[in-house]
């Protein structure tokens, strides 16, 4: 079960007041104890090894042949890809290097040319996100396609079947993240061919051209038809559930804030998030995003520095009535499931203390 520490009206702030200050005063302990600082040489080992690990997978796969024995290395490329896109990631959210252009363009390496996802896209959708986690008509990441997350749209579906599939739609959301590859890929296609003012996008179009186009001739001119198609399939498809279980568990089940609610910075990015218990591997496994809460704190805050900087983290919000909440990797999915599943069931407040319970002490 999730640890989420009780709360009284008093620890729902304003938008405005003691909550920022509060903010101000954890960031000011945070920077003085040097978690702010730059991690290059973390960091440039990964910029090397990662390519590098990329370079000889797919000389692997070249030397292997025509061979069913070929989607083992597709499972392994998309644990590489995936490992890839947690590095753009960091890049994109300045953590690598202290000029932003050198983030930049490290993020276009990464996500256009390397893993065939538009960072002008990404970037866009989930600065949104940062800004506003949970909250409905502002967070992208909450407004899914096929899974409802957020009770508004339940009521649309009268047919028996669509209700059914609705009530049990937890069941369905881990084997639908195996599209999440293909939507990701389509999803940057879409963007830079339709948004004529996004920044580089010519780059982004040439870079997502040799990936793309690309990496799909050299599956076909390795592998027969048959082989090929398959390979696609099964990389695709282990790619987005491995993005998916690492992004998945990070606000899925926390409180969903309502269109009209306003939280000071503190409230608005700890009682949205989730922290996920575990060993350095899991850091690995998981890209540091299991580090949720300390990341959107201090979103420039190197990847080795969120363990570090977690329990003092922890700590203030304890001191401070702020609820903070951390569970185990499969706790935290069980709470998704359930979670989505009671959507599915029309409850539509089914997170609402203390956001509305207590709204008399916010500004809306």
């Amino acid at each position: 079960m999730a640890t989420v520490r009780s709360t009284t009206s008093s620890a729902v702030r304003p938008a405005s007041g003691q909550g920022t200050s509060d903010y101000t005063e954890l960031a000011k302990t945070i920077r003085d104890g040097g978690f702010l600082r730059r991690r290059y040489g973390y960091y440039w080992v990964k910029l090397v090894g990662l390519p590098l690990a990329l370079a000889i997978g797919l000389a692997v796969f070249i030397w292997i042949g025509d061979t069913w024995w070929q989607l083992f290395t597709a499972a392994a490329l998309a644990i590489v890809f995936t490992q890839i896109a947690f590095l753009g990631h960091d890049a994109a959210h300045r953590q690598i290097f202290r000029s932003g252009k050198w983030n930049d363009w490290i993020s276009l390496i990464l996500g256009d040319l390397l893993v065939g996802m538009s960072y002008g896209w990404w970037r866009h959708k989930h600065t949104k996100h940062h800004a506003n986690p949970n909250k409905i008509g502002s967070d992208p990441d909450i407004e899914l396609p096929v899974i409802t997350v957020t009770g508004e749209s339940t009521h649309l579906h009268r047919a028996p079947i669509l209700r059914w599939l609705r009530a049990h739609q937890g069941l369905f959301f881990f084997p639908i993240l195996l599209l999440e590859g293909v939507s990701l890929h389509a999803a940057s296609v879409r963007r830079v061919a339709t948004r004529a003012h996004l920044d580089r996008r010519w780059i982004e179009i040439a870079m997502l051209s040799v990936r793309l186009v690309g990496f799909t001739l050299l599956v076909f001119l390795v592998l027969s038809p048959g082989i090929a198609a398959t390979f696609l399939a099964v990389q695709l498809g282990l790619f987005g559930f491995y993005m998916g279980v690492a992004f998945a568990p990070n606000h899925k089940g926390m409180p969903v804030v309502p269109r009209d609610l306003r939280l000071d910075f503190l409230h608005r990015q700890v009682m949205m998030s989730r922290d996920i218990r575990g060993t350095r591997l899991l850091d690995t496994v998981m890209g540091g995003l299991n580090y949720q809460i300390e990341h959107h704190l201090f979103p420039s805050m190197a990847r080795p520095s969120l363990r570090l900087a977690a329990p003092i983290i922890a700590a203030y919000c304890r001191e401070h009535g702020v609820p903070y909440a951390q569970t185990g990797l499969f706790g935290s999915y069980a709470i998704v499931i359930r979670y989505i599943n009671r959507v599915g069931l029309g409850e539509r407040d089914v997170f609402t203390c203390p956001l509305v319970e207590h709204r008399s002490h916010l500004v809306g």
